[in-house]
């Protein structure tokens, strides 16, 4: 088993074309680190619905330029047998890490396959990429990006003609192109023929932005802004100039990319301490709220004021991103938006409420914009992971930039009338009911953790949580009737609603909780809330009880 490995490795350092992994992979030979090279090459990374994402370093279980190069002559191999002989490939790149060499790879293997490949001038919004691909009239893109996963980490996200991400069969069939590859030699890569294009694509994805706000609205709303460390800032700020915003104040020490993220260990709005400089730069400017983009900007996350500014430093809080989601609805609602309102099943059923006060069609989806982006007729879809789309015509996947554009107008409108964001939830809860939600979600080392609690909830589901009785219990790798199947749990409970999934792109477990209280009227409102913390907290506790998490 041992010189097996041994083998495979050396086999392995021969073909790298990076200097830097085969040093690391010598080093790992020399020092005969078994452990290392064990995990390594104990597989392959999995090319799924996400496309790839896992740890930069050498060997099949990492990102690298010999993964890359592969997954590239895969997807130009599918390309090829749908029919796309000479089409056209567009190539998009965040600022991390190889995330330039994998942009430069994937042209030179769609060049040797005979399609002819564009690479995106610079590290740019995910969004501006997904726009690329329809503008273009592409049959596919590739963004290589980890979004918000930690600085050791990078991806390789696929998007088909349509502007959409790949869903099954497409994923499964480009993965079988791709373990068809047995080495790297026969994969021809022409040191040039693919071109990089210019600022024109980011111009016109510029000039779709201005049509997502509303001809003459207030524009007033000042803002705080961080791109984490990520490829936003300029976009974000471009897009703001143009729709006559006032600038935002920028988180400096966030503002700029780096791929080494020091500020945060978990570049992601959503992880504890990650919206901890924003937050002093909101106390030293007092903007009207605060937007923060992820690290490759297609996620948007907003936080507030809200407390008594006592200076015990919790005067501003995030939104949650089902908040955020509703809030959009609303304001497209009020603008007189016609269309369907799609979200994940794991997202806010405020969104239902809205749409059908509204009389606008609601679909439910699979988690994920590759799922939501298909929903017929779209005008608008989020999920709570801070993924919004308010432009389906523009960018069919959520974006970030457009979200952020859509969020402060209707925080202008409503500063215009002497109101706050807050004070539009507050109204939607009075007239929808609290839709309060929140999520138990448990990062593990060891993926069986995951795979056992999974077991444990289909073998004894819990009867109930909270004192709630479990009205339905639904094994979602059964599908259902307007759902195709997925690793997922559903409890419907009397006034709450639980989903248990493992993370699609991330070593998670994660429970998705929503409890809903009747509100008469806004006086009730502290009431129903102090209720819908201590219900979500106690279903939190029964659930990781049940799951043994």
């Amino acid at each position: 088993m041992h010189d097996e490995l041994i083998a495979q490795a050396q086999a392995w350092l021969t073909e790298d074309p990076d200097p830097d992994t085969r040093a690391e992979l010598a080093r790992l030979l020399d020092a005969d680190d078994h452990t290392e090279l064990a995990a390594r090459f104990s597989g392959t990374l999995q090319f799924g619905t996400a496309g790839l994402r896992g740890e930069l370093g050498a060997g099949p279980m990492r990102m690298n330029r010999s993964v890359v190069i592969r997954a590239a002559a895969g997807l130009a191999a599918y390309l090829k047998k749908q029919g796309h002989d000479n089409g056209l490939v567009v190539i998009g790149y965040d600022a991390r890490h190889k995330s330039f060499d994998f942009a430069q790879d994937t042209a030179a293997v769609m060049t040797g396959a005979g399609l002819r490949a564009a690479v995106l001038p610079r590290p740019l919004p995910t969004p501006v990429l997904a726009f690329a691909i329809r503008h273009l009239g592409a049959v596919a893109g590739v963004e290589v990006t980890a979004s918000h996963n930690p600085p050791r980490d990078n991806g390789y996200k696929v998007y088909l003609g349509d502007g959409s991400q790949i869903v099954p069969p497409a994923d499964i069939d480009i993965a079988a192109e791709i373990a068809a590859i047995e080495t790297l030699t026969t994969v021809p890569r022409p040191t040039h023929g693919w071109y990089t294009l210019d600022d024109s694509v980011l111009d016109a994805y510029l000039t779709r932005t201005d049509a997502v706000l509303a001809k003459g609205s207030p524009r007033t709303a000042r803002t705080v802004y961080t791109a984490m460390h990520g490829v936003g800032k300029d976009v974000l700020l471009a897009a703001f100039a143009r729709a006559g915003f006032p600038p935002p104040a920028l988180v400096t020490e966030q503002a700029d990319p780096d791929p080494d993220f020091p500020t945060v260990a978990f570049p992601n709005p959503e992880e504890p301490g990650a919206m901890d400089l924003a937050f002093a730069k909101a106390r030293e400017t007092a903007p009207d709220l605060i937007i923060a983009n992820d690290p490759d900007a297609d996620r948007c996350a907003v936080a507030v004021r809200d407390g008594d500014g006592n200076g015990d430093g919790n005067d501003w809080r995030m939104l949650h991103g089902d908040e955020v989601g509703a809030l959009l609805a609303a304001h497209l609602v009020q603008r007189g938006a016609t269309g369907t309102f799609a979200e994940s099943i794991v997202s806010s059923s405020l969104l239902g409420r809205i749409a059908e006060k509204a009389g606008l069609p609601h679909v439910e989806t699979l988690t994920g914009f590759k799922w939501i982006a298909r929903a017929e007729g779209l005008r608008y879809g989020y999920e709570e992971a801070l993924g919004y789309c308010v432009d389906p015509d523009g960018v069919r996947d959520k974006d970030g930039i457009t979200a952020a554009l859509l969020i402060t107008e209707l925080a202008s409108r409503l500063k215009s009338e002497g109101r706050t964001l807050l004070d539009l939830l507050d109204d939607l809860a009075v007239e929808h009911g609290l839709h309060a939600t929140d999520q138990l979600s448990v990062r593990v080392e060891d993926l069986s953790l995951i795979a056992a609690a999974m077991h444990r909830l289909r073998e004894q589901p819990p009867t109930e949580l909270a004192g709630l009785p479990v009205t339905r219990t639904e094994d979602l790798t059964q599908g259902t009737e307007t759902l195709p199947p997925t690793d997922g749990l559903r409890y419907t409970l009397d006034g709450a609603r639980v989903i248990v999934r493992p993370s699609g792109t991330e070593p998670k477990l994660k429970c998705y909780l929503e409890v809903v209280i009747p509100v008469a009227s806004p006086t009730d409102l502290p009431t129903a809330r102090a209720k819908a913390t201590t219900l979500l907290e106690s279903i939190k506790r029964d659930l990781s009880k049940s799951a043994g998490i």
